[in-house]
């Protein structure tokens, strides 16, 4: 389904609220300004199969040029809004972009024009700038009238870059009428989102899962309240005031709330939450485990990536019985393979692939990253290059990614081990580890630490993290050295740049 089935039934309910001012958009306020937003594209020339480039702050007007391009059979691209003019313009021009909307709140808006190389229609929302249209205007002298042809378009979303340069996600369209709603949302809501929804997204908006759990709760009918950006106890008070049922967060989020101060945390009243979503990365298992003592047993996990070509799914109940896991195949069939391909068996740590009966997607004008995601012997077979094994009972284990292993003296160590043991340390806001050269062993474990804004870098703290991380790892797991850094390079996503930290001792590194 879609905002004109929900306009029609509860034409006045809130479809969207931002929740920094409270502004609300109805049903019937979407669907009239998504149906204005797709004659503008079409009239513009605009036809199926065509690509948009939406680059904005979390702003409610994301939502009806999302359903504009969804109900035009176009490709949506969102991009990063704290990516450089360069970064960005590479997207919109290697995504094809026809359209490129943006906003003049965000510096990039005018830097990224000179970098574009075919991008015709360009528009802008607020202050309108020199080579933009304003989108304010355009859409105010657009026809209202119902749209003759509705077919449903997509995302073409591009991985965050943090391995190397993005590359976008391509799927087939489907052809069907927007009517039939987003492809497998309903069959596979396991998270019980319904038209009595009320919907969190404290997340930025142009990252695959806000985006597209944002999309699919307006499919059915929920209302989505959106923050401008992630804020611990705003988050909170958030799930209080418009009592939240559902909300999606990723493990750093949680690491930020849980060091809240007692009285802040239980200053709200959470009675309504029912179902918090996370994915993106694995969650240590002490700090989910502090989150269920403190939310109760309501945290559902999921695996997946934006190209959708599998997923795993694990309930809170199950979670307490399999600590650790990301649950079992729920899209898909898991297949555990060693470097040549050949399947292991349970408890045999290798690549995760997902079967399906035919390949879901492809990296768009990137070949050989289709090619290398792809089994050497099973076409329908695909990876997100992510490491892990499967228990006795299917329920599947990540290690870490492939990218980021380090190699020492031989042996196979995964940084995220480390991380979910240091990060436990009170005095430790976020830290990132990975292997840099060394001499003897080819590599050896070093970690990047943020410490929490009230401590400064000394040597006895540095010796007390090593003895805490000596206390849970075995002895070469252990960091070789620590360094303190002011703030990691993560994404609002949650995701780390941890390339940018390796380039400082792999200057050649991709």
């Amino acid at each position: 389904m879609y905002p004109g089935h929900w306009s029609k039934i509860k034409p006045e309910s809130p479809a969207l609220i931002f929740a920094a001012t409270g502004e609300t958009i109805s049903w019937e306020a979407l669907d009239q300004r998504s149906i204005k937003a797709a004659h503008l594209m079409r009239d513009r020339g605009l036809e199926p199969g065509d690509h948009i480039s939406l680059l904005m702050e979390n702003d409610l007007k994301y939502f009806e040029i999302a359903w504009a391009a969804y109900r035009s059979g176009l490709y949506i691209t969102c991009i990063n809004r704290y990516l450089t003019p360069e970064e960005a313009a590479y997207i919109v021009n290697d995504s094809g972009s026809k359209a490129l909307f943006t906003s003049s709140e965000l510096e990039v808006s005018s830097s990224i024009l000179k970098h574009l190389e075919s991008c015709p229609l360009r528009f802008i929302k607020g202050h309108i700038q020199d080579d933009y249209e304003s989108y304010e205007d355009c859409l105010n002298s657009a026809s209202s009238s119902p749209l003759n042809e509705e077919p449903m378009g997509d995302s073409m979303l591009y991985s965050s870059g943090t391995t190397g340069n993005p590359k976008g996600i391509k799927r087939p369209l489907t052809g069907a009428h927007v009517r039939e709603g987003i492809p497998g949302v309903e069959p596979n809501n396991r998270f019980g989102i319904n038209d009595q929804t009320i919907y969190l997204s404290p997340a930025p908006l142009y990252h695959a899962a806000p985006f597209g759990y944002c999309m699919r709760t307006l499919a059915l009918g929920g209302t989505v309240v959106v923050m401008e950006r992630f804020d611990p106890e705003l988050s909170l008070e958030c799930i209080d005031k418009f009592k939240v049922t559902h909300s999606q967060w990723v493990p750093t989020m949680f690491i930020r709330m849980l060091k809240l101060e007692p009285d802040v945390k239980n200053k709200y009243n959470l009675n309504s939450h029912e179902c918090a979503i996370h994915a993106a990365a694995p969650c240590p298992t002490e700090i989910k485990r502090q989150m269920m003592d403190w939310w109760g047993p309501i945290l559902w996990e999921y695996y997946a990536g934006t190209e959708r070509n599998g997923s795993t799914i694990i309930s809170p109940q199950e979670w307490l019985e399999n600590p650790g896991s990301v649950g079992k195949a729920h899209l898909g069939v898991l297949h555990i393979c060693d470097e040549n391909g050949t399947e292991l068996t349970a408890g045999e740590e290798g690549m995760v692939y997902f079967e399906q009966p035919t390949r879901s997607f492809e990296y768009h004008n990137a070949p050989e990253k289709t090619s290398s995601a792809t089994h050497p012997s099973n076409k329908n077979w695909t990876t997100l290059g992510d490491v892990g094994y499967l228990n006795k009972s299917g329920y599947l284990f990540l290690t870490d990614r492939k990218a980021y292993m380090i190699i020492s003296g031989g042996v196979n160590i995964y940084p995220q081990e480390i991380e979910d043991a240091m990060i436990l340390h009170p005095a430790v806001q976020d830290v990132a580890v990975f292997g840099v050269p060394n001499s003897d062993f080819g590599e050896e474990v070093k970690a990047v630490i943020e410490l929490v804004p009230e401590l400064k870098a000394e040597e006895k703290l540095t010796d007390e993290l090593m003895e805490f991380a000596r206390e849970k790892l075995a002895p070469y797991k252990v960091p070789r050295s620590i360094e303190y850094i002011d703030e990691l390079p993560r994404l609002p996503t949650g995701k780390l740049y941890k390339r940018i930290l390796k380039e400082k001792y792999w200057p050649k590194a991709s």
